[in-house]
């Protein structure tokens, strides 16, 4: 069968592409058309875009970009259209996605979502659009599922697909001595994955260096769409963190994460990654000014990470725009480090968080639900 699969950032493209491989092994013959990354195109499907030329964060920038946007839109309907696939798989990436839902279903294409939008947070009038139009939901968090019932939307809740990607982590025995990293404590920093939020914050957790102890090293985790010279520019405009103490790696992120004691992490998938591995952390976000202000008016969640959303309580501190300074970050991540006991209470946190998500297995249980429900309509035709 043909499947046409919709990823906009790099955790969708991940998840996709493991998804995928599951789909695979269940349909042998399976044909893929994507939009995602180099995941989704590592484990056989037709990259038509890539997702580092479909992010825009913040209202504004998405305004700013809304003729680029449409553009993709018109293209994309097209080519699905062409594709004519058995099946249409979005991931997460709501703006775009839900647009395309609705035209898709309008043709008769089967839709199906995989990670469901954050409608619980902002936007809930946006389930009528999925309750039209798409076939069936697979959700990966706990909650989702009672806020889907509060719509009489019945929906498929398989886990959170992290698990299976953190247990099948094998770290590199050689992961200090390849990076030429010291024999040093590190700290890990992760500003994000698209180059807005990079820059904004990126910055701040530089200038929070020289107020940690100087036997420390910091490594910055590289997006794998961002090119290096984008890092070394926002080195380079930072005489005061001193570069012998900060290292930036590249498609290393689990290894770094594996070897870190602490993390100052932006707001995203990254922060559920980051307690996966049991790594203390801070959670940093910023936003355009005037998107923050509009953001903040309509989400309606008491949390922005999601180890707190799934937690239901506040394990990670979390830093919130003008929060978001360097002697913040350092106040939060010092009590934090080895042989204090604020690590060992955020831990046990973490392995209570662990248990919320389910069972391993999310992509495994998705594939074959979607082609258990496409075989049976094709067996009924």
């Amino acid at each position: 069968m043909k499947y046409y699969l919709i990823a906009g950032e790099a955790s969708g493209d991940l998840h996709g592409s493991n998804l995928m491989k599951s789909l695979s092994g269940e349909d042998p013959g399976a044909r893929f058309r994507v939009w995602g990354g180099d995941l989704m195109e590592n484990a056989g499907g037709e990259l038509v875009k890539h997702y580092r030329d479909l992010a825009f964060m913040g209202f504004l920038e998405v305004v700013k970009n809304l003729p680029t946007i449409f553009r993709n839109i018109r293209f994309c309907k097209a080519d699905i259209l062409a594709f004519q696939p058995e099946a249409l798989i979005l991931i997460d990436y709501p703006g775009f996605n839900l647009r395309i839902a609705e035209w898709a279903a309008g043709q008769g294409i089967r839709v199906f979502y995989y990670i469901s939008p954050q409608l619980w947070a902002w936007h809930a009038s946006r389930v009528k659009i999925i309750q039209a139009s798409v076939e069936r939901m697979f959700t990966i968090l706990p909650f989702e599922t009672e806020f889907y019932k509060k719509y009489q939307y019945e929906v498929s809740y398989v886990g959170h697909p992290l698990l299976d990607v953190v247990a099948a982590f094998t770290p590199a025995p050689d992961f200090r001595q390849r990076n030429q990293l010291p024999n040093a404590p590190l700290i890990a920093l992760l500003p994000g994955s698209r180059k807005q939020e990079i820059s904004r914050m990126l910055r701040v957790m530089l200038e929070s260096i020289p107020l940690f102890p100087e036997n420390y090293h910091f490594a910055i985790a590289g997006a794998p769409a961002i090119e290096a010279v984008f890092y070394e520019e926002i080195l380079r405009q930072h005489p005061k963190a001193p570069a012998e103490r900060i290292t930036v790696l590249y498609r290393q992120t689990y290894d770094l994460l594996h070897e870190a004691v602490a993390a100052a992490v932006t707001s995203g998938t990254a922060t559920l990654e980051t307690a996966l591995f049991g790594v203390p952390q801070v959670v940093c976000y910023r936003g355009n000014a005037l998107s923050f202000q509009i953001a903040k008016r309509l989400v309606k969640v008491p949390f922005i990470s999601l180890v707190n959303l799934v937690a239901g309580k506040e394990i990670v501190r979390e830093l919130i725009q003008h929060q978001l300074t360097p002697d913040a970050i350092a106040d939060a991540l010092l009590p934090l480090l080895p042989d204090n006991p604020e690590r060992a209470r955020m831990k046990a946190a973490y392995e209570a968080l662990q248990k919320k998500l389910g069972g391993a297995g999310a992509s495994k249980r998705t594939a074959k639900e979607i082609i258990a429900l496409l075989s049976n309509s094709l067996f009924n035709d």
